[in-house]
C-alpha cells in the first residue's frame, strides 16, 4: 500500500455480493423490523458460541478453578461486544441512532454547515507529514480552518511545512520550545474558530470524505459532543507486524468502539481522527494542557483524558473550569456542562501509520498503557453514572486489563515450574480461540479477505508480551516524551 504525494489515500473494496445484496435488504425494512432482524441475526451467527459459554457454565460449579472461571469470563465478554457491535451499532452519519437521550432538544442545534476548525500537531515528521498535510488540504468540506503547529521540530519538518503553506491554504504556527502534544494542539486552538474542532495525527492520511462525514454524525445528532472515525494501517506492506496491527485497528474500531457506541459513551475518541463540539471540550482545553498525575505533569492520556472530559463534565467540569478560571479559554466563554454523548461513526476513514519495528512498537504500548493508567483515575471515578451498560463495558475492560499481567504469569511462568504444562497449554489453547473468534468477525465485514488469519497472532502477542507492560508503564510514569515515530 503506497500514499501518493498527491494526498490520495487506499481505496475502498468493492462491496461483497450476497454481503451487499443483505445489507441493501434490510436498510429497505421499516427501522423496528430492521433492528429485530438484525439481533436475531447477530444472535444465530454467535449461536456455537453461546452453546459452548452455556455448556461451560453448566461445568463450572462441578469443576471450578481460575482458568475455567477466566476463559468464562472472557468469552462472555467476547459474545456481548460482538452482539452489542453488530446488533446495537448504527452508524450516525448514516443513520439516525436508535438510542437517544430523552432530552435530546435541550442540546444546542449545529449549523447545517458548521465551520470545521482541522488542527495537527506535529514533532519530528519530516519523511511523512507532507502526505498528512496534503490529505488534510484535499478534503471536501467548504468551510475549512486548517491549522498545523510545530513542536520545536529539529528533524527538516519546519523546512517541509514552510514550502507546504506557500501551496496550501493551511495555517502554520511554529514553536520554539517543546510543548508537547497537548500544549501544541491547545496552540492550535486557540486560533480555531470552527464550531467543530477536529484533529488528526501527524502520522497518519485522511479520506477526502472523512471530515464531512464526521460533521453529518454531530449534526444529525446534536447529543453527540464528539465523535471517532474508523482507523486502519497505512503502512501494511512494512511487514507482519504492521499487518498483525493493521487487523487489530479494525476490530478495536468496527468492534469495541461500535459496541460503546450502542450507549453513547466511547471512551476514546481516538487521536487519528477524532471530532469534537466547540461547546463541550473548549473550557477544558487548560485543564488538557496542564493536566497532572502523581504530583507531576502528565503528557500523555491526550485522547483518553479529552474524551474523558466530554463524558464527565456533568459531574467534573464545573471543578475544572474554577481551577482554570484565569484562563481565556474559561474566562471568554463559559459552556454548560451537559451530558454528552461520544459516538464513533465506521464511514469516517482514516489511516494511520503503525509501528513496523519491535521497539517502536513496544514504546507506543507503553505509552498507551500508561494512558490507560492515568485515565482510569478520571474516566473511572465517574463512568458508572453513565448507565449500566457503558459501566460494564469500561470497568469490564479495566479489569481485564489490569489481571492480564497476573494470568500471565501464572500460566507462563508459574504453571510450567510446577510441571502443569496442561495449564499453559489450555491457556494459549484459549488466547487462540479467542483471536479465531476476531478473526471470523473480520472475514465477515471483509469477504474474500485472507488477512483475517493474522489476528490470532495479535492474541498471542497481547498475551505473552504487551500483558507485561502493564507494571513497567506503571513503575515509569514519569518519563514523558511523546513521538509519533514508526520507524
Amino acid at each position: 500500500m503506497t500514499v501518493l504525494r498527491t494526498g490520495r489515500v487506499p481505496a475502498r473494496p468493492a462491496p461483497a455480493g450476497p454481503r451487499h445484496r443483505l445489507r441493501t435488504r434490510l436498510d429497505a425494512l421499516d427501522p423496528g423490523v430492521r433492528r429485530d432482524v438484525v439481533r436475531l441475526l447477530s444472535l444465530l451467527a454467535l449461536l456455537p458460541l453461546l452453546l459452548l459459554l452455556a455448556r461451560a457454565a453448566v461445568r463450572l460449579p462441578h469443576s471450578f478453578d481460575l482458568l475455567t472461571l477466566y476463559g468464562l469470563t472472557v468469552l462472555a465478554g467476547t459474545v456481548c461486544l460482538l452482539h452489542l457491535a453488530y446488533s446495537r451499532y448504527d452508524d450516525p452519519a448514516v443513520r439516525p441512532l436508535r438510542s437517544r437521550p430523552r432530552d435530546a432538544d435541550a442540546f444546542p442545534a449545529l449549523p447545517a454547515r458548521p465551520r470545521v476548525s482541522f488542527l495537527l500537531a506535529v514533532r519530528n515528521e519530516r519523511a511523512h507529514i507532507e502526505d498528512c498535510v496534503r490529505s488534510m488540504a484535499a478534503v471536501d468540506y467548504p468551510d475549512l480552518q486548517i491549522v498545523v503547529v510545530d513542536d520545536a521540530s529539529d528533524d527538516g519538518t519546519p523546512e517541509v511545512l514552510e514550502r507546504l503553506s506557500g501551496e496550501l491554504p493551511f495555517t502554520l504556527v511554529r514553536l520554539t520550545e517543546n510543548l508537547g502534544k497537548k500544549g501544541a494542539l491547545v496552540r492550535a486552538c486557540a486560533l480555531a474558530d470552527g464550531d467543530v474542532l477536529l484533529f488528526t495525527d501527524s502520522d497518519c492520511v485522511v479520506a477526502p470524505d472523512a471530515v464531512r462525514t464526521c460533521v453529518d454524525a454531530l449534526v444529525r445528532h446534536p447529543e453527540l459532543g464528539a465523535v471517532s472515525g474508523h482507523c486502519r494501517a497505512l503502512n501494511t506492506d512494512a511487514g507482519l507486524l504492521a499487518r498483525v496491527q493493521d487487523i487489530w485497528y479494525e476490530g478495536q474500531f468496527r468492534v469495541s468502539k461500535a459496541a460503546e457506541a450502542s450507549f453513547g459513551s466511547v471512551s476514546c475518541v481516538s487521536g487519528p481522527l477524532a471530532a469534537f463540539r466547540r461547546e463541550a471540550i473548549y473550557n477544558y482545553l487548560p485543564a488538557w494542557a496542564e493536566d497532572r498525575f502523581l504530583g507531576a505533569p502528565f503528557r500523555f492520556a491526550t485522547d483518553r483524558q479529552l474524551t474523558g472530559y466530554v463524558l464527565g463534565q456533568a459531574w467534573r467540569g464545573r471543578a475544572l473550569k474554577e481551577r482554570h478560571a484565569d484562563s481565556p479559554f474559561v474566562r471568554d466563554h463559559d459552556y454548560p456542562e451537559l451530558r454528552w454523548r461520544v459516538g464513533y461513526t465506521r464511514s469516517a476513514r482514516v489511516w494511520t501509520r503503525v509501528p513496523s519495528r519491535p521497539a517502536a512498537f513496544l514504546r507506543q504500548q507503553i505509552r498507551w498503557k500508561k494512558s490507560f493508567i492515568r485515565n482510569l483515575f478520571f474516566t473511572g471515578a465517574f463512568m458508572w453514572r453513565r448507565g449500566p451498560g457503558a459501566a460494564a463495558l469500561y470497568y469490564g475492560h479495566a479489569l481485564w486489563v489490569i489481571a492480564a499481567p497476573v494470568l500471565v504469569v501464572r500460566h507462563l511462568v508459574w504453571a510450567p515450574l510446577h510441571l502443569a504444562g496442561l495449564l499453559t497449554l489450555l491457556y494459549l489453547g484459549g488466547v487462540v480461540l479467542k483471536g479465531c473468534v476476531w478473526g471470523v468477525a473480520y472475514r465477515f465485514d471483509h469477504p474474500g479477505d485472507p488477512a483475517w488469519r493474522f489476528r490470532p497472532l495479535m492474541s498471542l502477542l497481547s498475551c505473552c508480551v504487551l500483558a507485561w507492560l502493564l507494571p513497567y508503564a506503571l513503575l515509569t510514569l514519569r518519563r514523558n516524551v511523546w513521538s509519533r515515530s514508526a520507524a
